[in-house]
């Protein structure tokens, strides 16, 4: 692989790409390739799901093995310090069959909360919010192969072991993101984001959800290029950044209306486009903010062309390849460490590798991740801890890691989840800090960690 380049970015005039024609027919549409493996899905999503010690080999344990009911408490491990050994804390009088949403006989507590929805679900969200009675909270979209399409808000209700369906609204096509606005002192309205045909802002009210605007990121048509995910800048929030298949990054200004904002006359959030760039060579796959620096001005994207490609707001002229993937497959997710701002996981389509980076080592990964034993669907990193990361896929598993030890080889995670069918999404909460949600099926599930 060749030293880092640079590369100019110009600004543009944009296409116009019909939505549905764009979801129907772009074989590398990443809901295309969703579609497909729905399509295709054999999986029981009622047989049950388990967490077992990780064996070296990397699969299910034998027979004999202890099975438990949740990730072990990590809740206070330090960045830097190796978890409890899964397999020294498995207790082997519980048995698999007990391990779906049930309490287990030797704990006061539940490990694992499902909720089943009435469709399948895609993308979903944790709230940012530390306020008790809405840290607790989701919100999912659904996976429904027509224009008609819903996200759902849930809550769990932990004392009492149940969700709690708070609203449910129409949304066009897939949700490619859902995401909260990141404010965790409620001083800003109660915000939801969308991404799929347009960026969507949604209120949250006692009565359900209201649309406050619906934003277009091509100016010059009423068609637009489907969007394939978002980041909303956790310093600064009247910024949030798109992804599109077009190969643009947009940054849009947002105004949440609040008595400050332009928009206070009539209360709602708006927006506008503050920049669009063409980003990359092919689709857009991935774009996430990173807290180095001011907290506000560093993102980097993932796309087709199979590059990671590092951005500042405030020189946008300009971006850096810190990465390519070594068989130029398209590069699907990225996630940015949370404590450890110099440090980003991301893989490939069909991939069961997660690459993690050095944004001060470009071009080589300082560690690979090779457990999974069938294409990867999501990462996230533990919020509290620099050296825990969690990854999803294709082959039912959730594995969490420790890296602390880079840059000698990862060769096994310490824990592992097995759901019940392939895994769609999985998120850390950031105020949760023991717990994790991952999507599969119809269902949504919440894991203690």
């Amino acid at each position: 692989m060749g030293p880092v380049t640079s590369e100019n970015h110009g600004f543009i005039d944009r296409s116009s790409l019909e939505c549905s024609e764009v979801l129907r027919e772009d074989p590398t549409s990443l809901l295309a390739h969703r579609s497909k493996k729905k399509q295709s899905q054999k999986h029981k999503l009622d047989s049950a799901a388990t967490l077992y010690p990780v064996q070296m080999s990397g699969g299910p344990p034998p027979a004999s093995a202890g099975i438990r009911h949740g990730f072990l408490d990590m809740g206070h491990a330090m960045p830097g310090d190796s978890m409890k050994s899964a397999s020294s804390s498995a207790d082997p009088s519980v048995t698999p069959s007990a391990a779906v949403g049930s309490a287990a006989s030797t704990s006061k507590r539940k490990e694992i909360y499902r909720f089943d929805a009435p469709f399948d679900l895609y993308s979903f969200g944790w709230s940012y919010n530390a306020d008790p009675a809405r840290k607790f909270r989701l919100a999912t979209g659904s996976f429904i192969q027509e224009y008609n399409n819903k996200v759902m808000v849930v809550q769990l209700d932990e004392p009492e072991g149940e969700f709690r369906h708070l609203c449910t609204f129409d949304h066009p096509y897939p949700t490619t993101k859902v995401m909260w606005i990141p404010d965790q002192k409620g001083v800003y309205p109660d915000l939801l984001a969308t991404t799929g045909d347009y960026l969507r802002i949604w209120r949250m009210g006692e009565h359900g959800a209201t649309l406050d605007c619906q934003l277009n990121n091509n100016r010059t048509s009423e068609y637009c290029a489907p969007l394939t995910s978002a980041d909303w800048n956790e310093t600064d929030m009247s910024i949030i950044a798109t992804s599109s298949i077009d190969t643009t990054i947009t940054i849009w200004q947002i105004e949440t209306g609040q008595a400050v904002g332009h928009y206070a006359g009539t209360g709602k959030a708006d927006g506008n486009v503050k920049t669009q760039l063409i980003a990359h060579d092919k689709e857009v796959y991935d774009v996430a903010f990173s807290q180095m620096g001011s907290g506000k001005d560093t993102f980097a994207s993932v796309g087709a062309d199979g590059s990671v490609r590092m951005f500042d707001l405030r020189h946008l002229e300009h971006s850096t390849i810190i990465f390519e993937e070594p068989e130029r497959k398209p590069l699907l997710k990225l996630a940015w460490n949370k404590q450890d701002h110099n440090y980003l996981a991301t893989f490939g389509h069909d991939s069961k590798e997660v690459f993690i980076l050095d944004t001060r080592i470009p071009c080589t990964p300082v560690a690979r991740l090779e457990n999974h034993r069938a294409a990867l669907t999501g990462v996230t990193w533990a919020p509290h801890s620099s050296s825990h990361i969690c990854t999803a896929g294709e082959d039912c598993q959730a594995l969490i890691w420790d890296i602390h030890e880079m840059p000698k080889p990862i060769d096994d995670p310490i824990l592992a989840y097995q759901a019940a069918a392939e895994i769609g999404e999985v998120h850390w909460s950031t105020q949760l800090t023991d717990f994790i949600a991952i999507s599969y099926g119809k269902s949504l599930e919440i894991l203690r960690v």
